[in-house]
């Protein structure tokens, strides 16, 4: 099962995501002086554990598609995908302890704590997002609190364990989490822009399924904070409904948000987040970072 979700042997060649976490670590261990090789462990452990929450987010979203491919649950059912999830965790864990052959105890305690913490913080984020579904209205407050635990936490770890693999101080790690977090955020945004506009060879996923399973995104969110109107009645009305929004009821809803102007403003608070990123002083870590969220969009 682990072998078909990353496409490996028989099961490949597929597209196994952009992996910008592992890279996002990489990139900052390298910047401030580690070395690549000493912090290959630690960038293996964080795309692990970011495949881990995707092999169960599948399951909790009834995704039956991830990166143009049948998901582990629709190929092996709900109870062996769960399992395999879990070892995935386990995992990745076991990957970021082989560090002790590189680095101190204290050093070695401190990635697994970031490690654990990220894991906390996304199922806190996750068990938000599902409890939304449910919710007949959202705020931009509770959203914005959602996607920092369920997306940003884990690029703040990715930054702050490459970090932990650079000779840096403790403020200095501190530092490059929060960098990674603003990244994060501006990432959930323009992800939410993808799963309403996007295209399934962009995606890997149908376009529209966060729409017609009443997922509260940021362009959805946004838009009911704006004036009463018959345009913004259609979402209040679609999300209203209870159980799946049917395809004409979804297209109704994107018509909607884009007469209201919602793809613009999720791109302009975007922006926001990413103007943190511009202002980091390593050049190659700010240069990847905005590259990578141009490739993450396409």
């Amino acid at each position: 099962m682990l072998l078909y979700h990353f496409g490996f042997g028989g099961y490949g060649p597929a597209k196994r995501g952009k992996r910008l976490r592992p890279r996002l670590l990489l990139c900052v261990a390298g910047a401030e002086g580690g070395s690549i090789e000493d912090a290959l462990d630690a960038a293996a452990a964080i795309e692990i554990l970011h495949n881990y929450s995707l092999v169960h987010d599948d399951i909790e979203d009834n995704d039956e598609l991830r990166r143009g491919r049948r998901t582990v649950w629709a190929i092996y059912g709900i109870p062996q995908a769960l399992n395999a999830g879990d070892a995935l965790c386990a995992i990745s864990f076991l990957v970021l302890t082989n560090s002790v052959a590189r680095y101190s105890d204290e050093r070695v305690l401190a990635m697994v704590r970031a490690l654990h913490e990220a894991h906390a913080t996304m199922c806190d984020g996750q068990s938000m997002d599902l409890a939304y579904e449910r919710a007949g209205q959202v705020d931009l407050a509770a959203y914005n609190r959602m996607i920092a635990a369920k997306t940003a936490a884990l690029f703040g770890a990715s930054s702050q364990l490459g970090a932990l693999c650079a000779p840096c101080d403790a403020d200095t790690v501190l530092r490059y989490r929060e960098l990674g977090r603003a990244f994060g955020m501006a990432f959930q945004i323009r992800d939410d822009v993808l799963g309403i506009w996007g295209t399934l060879d962009a995606t890997g996923k149908v376009s529209g399924n966060d729409i017609a399973r009443r997922k509260w995104t940021f362009p959805v969110v946004w838009a009911l904070t704006q004036p009463r109107s018959a345009v913004r009645d259609v979402i209040t009305s679609a999300y209203a409904r209870g159980g799946t929004l049917d395809n004409g009821t979804v297209a109704s809803v994107v018509d909607a948000l884009d007469e209201l102007g919602a793809r613009d403003a999720a791109n302009q608070a975007a922006a926001g987040h990413l103007s943190i990123v511009e202002r980091h002083p390593v050049k190659h870590v700010r240069e990847f970072l905005l590259n990578s969220l141009e490739l993450a969009s396409t």
